[in-house]
């Protein structure tokens, strides 16, 4: 074969016993992981925020992040239900760059994917231990997500992934809601076959097991726009996609019909500050229609601590490395209006 096998890693198992979750935490992500559950089922009128960094880059600014996240979430929890962003793994268009925290603990260093996936695992841990919050992150690896199977309380599989045989099996048997974004081409209905084959009965193999799931009810909807033939981006969170979305994605066919709205991304033309204007707009709309209402259970955010991105050498604390985000400010504000009018 053309690989050069390096050394083996440590089986997921091995991980999570060297790096455990305490006990009493483990009991405290039953309960948070109910309350996730509830408001996708409909079970719970409170939104969902998935907040976070575009990408986890770094232990220490992470960590100030979401500690001030914790306490503004305190102010909103009657409205909002707030799950922090930490997405370790960056998928890349075109396979190359800085691809996230798993592959390189040091941005500026070359990969260590033993490392990486220690520095991945410890920093969900210090996020659940010091914030209280548990954690929300990409699969982007469907064979990397038992490194994290205790500590997730929200998954999404990518528009890139969304597609992949493999992601959608995996996820059929994942505990905790999963989000099936849109594909970049923009298809509601390869999203949508997504969801169908994620919370169906299925069986596979999965890292050298044959396996059977019971399917996963809360698998669900992500919009997060697409790029056109044209090559720009156009958003799909608008009332008029909402409604049609809502008349083919219902509970005829699927468990539990849930949207999630990715605010950036092809939403926003990757423009961070337009995510303000796309939450309004989408509360607007579920005032107005109640089929949207009862769809829309809640959004994704890309905020850090400083406004825009930075090339990965740049060296500001806070800004990230990869897509341009909302700063602190603006994200205190944002959650304040969004929990005013949710």
């Amino acid at each position: 074969m053309s690989m050069n096998f390096k050394r083996r890693l440590p089986i997921a198992k091995e991980i999570r016993e060297d790096m455990p979750l305490p006990p009493e935490l483990a009991a405290k992500k039953v309960e948070f992981d109910a309350r996730v559950a509830a408001i996708i089922r409909g079970e719970d009128t409170r939104k969902l925020l998935v907040i976070g960094p575009c990408s986890a880059d770094r232990e220490d600014s992470v960590l100030d992040y979401v500690m001030r996240l914790a306490k503004l979430s305190e102010e909103v929890s009657d409205r909002l239900l707030i799950v922090p962003r930490v997405y370790t793994n960056k998928p890349r268009t075109k396979g190359t760059g800085y691809k996230g925290l798993l592959h390189n603990p040091d941005p500026e260093a070359p990969a260590d994917l033993l490392e990486g996936v220690k520095a991945v695992r410890r920093m969900h841990l210090r996020v659940i231990e010091e914030s209280g919050f548990f954690t929300a992150d990409e699969m982007l690896y469907p064979s990397n997500y038992q490194y994290l199977v205790d500590l997730l309380s929200y998954v999404a599989v990518g528009a890139r992934s969304v597609e992949n045989q493999e992601h959608r099996l995996v996820s059929s048997g994942v505990p905790v809601p999963v989000g099936m974004k849109n594909p970049t081409a923009g298809s509601t209905t390869v999203m949508l076959n997504s969801i169908y084959a994620a919370q169906a009965e299925q069986e596979f193999i999965y890292r050298g097991w044959e396996v059977e799931t019971h399917g996963n009810p809360l698998a669900h909807a992500i919009l997060r726009g697409y790029i056109g033939l044209d090559g720009r981006n156009y958003p799909n969170y608008h009332y008029e996609h909402l409604e049609r979305l809502a008349e083919r994605y219902t509970t005829d066919t699927y468990e539990n019909p849930a949207v999630v709205v990715d605010c950036n991304h092809d939403n926003s033309g990757k423009r961070p500050l337009e995510q303000f204007r796309i939450c309004k707009e989408v509360l607007d709309s579920c005032r107005r229609n109640d089929k949207i209402r009862s769809l829309v259970k809640g959004f994704m955010v890309e905020s850090y601590l400083e406004d825009g991105n930075q090339p990965v050498d740049g060296g500001v604390y806070g800004k990230s490395i990869t897509d341009a985000c909302i700063g602190w400010d603006k994200t205190e504000y944002l959650i304040r209006e969004l929990a005013e009018r949710a």
